[in-house]
């Protein structure tokens, strides 16, 4: 991994931290806000529920994308494919 590799590594976990902790903080003042109002958790498209629903998917799919598909996968992937194919030349 060479240094502008590792700078947009290390942007890329910043900017999910960042968006990690914006859903913590959201989360917790709408399922606040519903238990103190209503005294039970609604799950309902107008209160908030469903966009957080959302928002956990979209951070979920990020997180398998910068921490289990990371370069070194796609390296070892590359590499299996490529033995794969190499076939000795018939004359």
């Amino acid at each position: 991994m060479n240094y502008n590799q590792a700078q947009q590594r290390v942007s890329d976990l910043k900017k999910f931290y960042k968006n990690l902790l914006w859903f913590g903080i959201v989360s917790f003042i709408i399922l606040f806000n519903d238990i103190v109002e209503k005294g039970i958790f609604n799950f309902s498209m107008w209160n908030g529920s469903v966009i957080l629903l959302i928002w956990g998917i979209i951070l979920t799919v990020k997180a398998v994308r910068l921490f289990i598909l990371d370069a070194e996968w796609e390296r070892g992937v590359m590499e299996k494919e490529l033995n794969k194919t190499k076939k000795p030349i018939q004359f």
